[in-house]
């Protein structure tokens, strides 16, 4: 009878907020690490919200949690719940955008485009705080581990609201003699003096990221070719090609912007990327993330140029 009564009962918000991390995280141990709280507080709470609802929201699996069918509309409807409440509480009575955005992208555009621009966005708006953070694999949106991330190449389906942002060009880079002695037009002239044109030494990925594209692109174009320096971003190989180490393939937004290093032609380039932002659909009314992502898209359409192939 006690089951019965509650049935149908408002559900505790303490509940969802358990149900929407256990949702997000996909196990009962990380929605516990997420709220720092332990397994038996996570299942307790799952219990209550069924209760309350009189639904059955999870499959409890020898694997793990699943969420059923209902589970999944509940979900989609305590995030909605959560988005409202954080919209509220999000700007002041000056209709001025106050909190926390947090922002993904990867480490090289992070490092060598968003940051300088990115920054100044605070003083324009006193209460509003920017998290960046720089992860060359992407995070997860859905488990709200960002606000709103920049990705490179067009998203994957999902509730999510996406702008292209522009293309990035590539283009191999170094210092001035190496350019000279590598680029197309000195192996053009070695080959008619009947000279073999010295194989370019370059800087690329480490082994750790040796999957990623520009990585995978120039180990095809130039299987036999010596790689004498490894780093895990872009902008780090920037740095070390700027010592004459090798001849880095860089984003043209990173090789214009690096002093001392000069384009070098040496044939074919990897195909440009698209850069998007993505910001979560039931986001798209948060002053704060709304204000970081209308900043974001300017600032990368004043300077389409600099990435331009």
């Amino acid at each position: 009878m006690a089951d019965q009564k509650r049935t149908g009962a408002t559900p505790d918000w303490e509940d969802l907020r358990v149900f929407l991390a256990l949702g997000r995280h996909g196990s009962l141990s990380a929605a516990a690490r997420a709220l720092s709280v332990n397994h038996a507080t996570i299942s307790r709470r799952i219990q209550a919200l069924e209760d309350s609802l009189g639904r059955k929201l999870v499959d409890r699996r020898p694997e793990g949690y699943a969420l059923t069918p209902e589970g999944r509309r509940v979900l989609t409807a305590a995030g909605e719940m959560e988005a409202a409440a954080q919209t509220l509480s999000r700007a002041g009575d000056d209709d001025a955008p106050r909190g926390l955005v947090r922002v993904n992208a990867p480490p090289a555009l992070a490092q060598a485009f968003v940051i300088g621009r990115l920054a100044t966005l605070p003083a324009l708006h006193p209460g509003l705080d920017v998290d960046l953070a720089t992860d060359l694999r992407s995070v997860s949106l859905d488990r709200h581990k960002a606000d709103i991330a920049i990705r490179l190449g067009r998203p994957a389906d999902g509730d999510f609201i996406a702008k292209l942002l522009g293309v990035m060009g590539f283009g191999f880079y170094g210092t001035a003699p190496l350019c000279e002695r590598h680029g197309r037009a000195d192996a053009d002239e070695q080959a008619r003096a009947g000279r073999a044109a010295e194989s370019p030494v370059f800087i690329g990925f480490d082994e750790a990221n040796a999957d990623m594209p520009e990585a995978a692109w120039l180990a095809r174009r130039f299987p036999r070719a010596r790689v004498a320096f490894r780093a895990d971003n872009q902008m780090a190989q920037a740095t070390a090609a700027r010592t004459g180490a090798g001849l880095a393939l860089l984003p043209h937004y990173i090789g214009r912007q690096v002093p001392d290093l000069f384009p070098c032609d040496l044939g074919p380039v990897p195909e440009p990327r698209e850069i998007w932002l993505l910001i979560r659909g039931r986001d798209r009314r948060d002053l704060p993330i709304r204000t970081v992502a209308e900043y974001l898209i300017r600032v990368f359409e004043e300077e389409r140029a600099l990435f331009a192939v």
